[in-house]
């Protein structure tokens, strides 16, 4: 098995982390899982939601992963990771890199609202948040894109996983 990154990207509440755990739960093997929100807490804590710090936690989460891949490990990172340059940035730095999109609606995401941000953010409590007043820009050309509205967290990982077969990644 070669090591690859697997990126989910999209808005807070499109369920990026849920589907990461499921192709977790279902991968064979060193799997290593760097969630946004756990690596800002621990790797990247005192950066606040400017475009640098954005962009410098992506880049450590990045890092992180580039590292695993390289020793032959599957790493699946689930961060918002809003700016397309960055994430071109990891993607090149990857010696194997899947872009997942997880495309769902900013009104399906606000709805979920797991975390009570957008409320937050519409309030004015929060700024640059994602979606809200600092943009998400998806991804041009995503391996792979999620429907989380049709399709539940456990049919995308599978969906994944044989995507991931036919290419010779597992």
């Amino acid at each position: 098995m070669t090591g690859v990154c697997i990126w989910f990207t999209g808005l807070s509440g499109s369920g990026k982390t849920a589907t990461a755990q499921e192709l977790r739960r279902l991968l064979p093997g060193y799997v290593t899982m760097l969630d946004g929100d756990v690596v800002r807490t621990h790797l990247s804590k005192g950066l606040g939601f400017s475009k640098e710090d954005r962009d410098t936690n992506i880049r450590r989460i990045g890092f992180v992963a580039s590292e695993i891949v390289k020793h032959g490990g599957i790493a699946i990172c689930a961060a918002i990771s809003p700016y397309r340059d960055t994430r071109g940035e990891i993607r090149e730095r990857a010696e194997s890199f899947v872009e997942v999109f997880v495309d769902t609606p900013l009104a399906v995401c606000e709805a979920r609202d797991p975390k009570g941000l957008y409320a937050r953010a519409r309030r004015g409590e929060i700024t640059n948040f994602t979606g809200i007043d600092d943009p998400y820009e998806k991804p041009l050309n995503a391996e792979i894109t999620l429907d989380t509205v049709r399709q539940t967290a456990e049919e995308n990982a599978k969906l994944i996983m044989r995507w991931l077969w036919k290419r010779h990644y597992l």
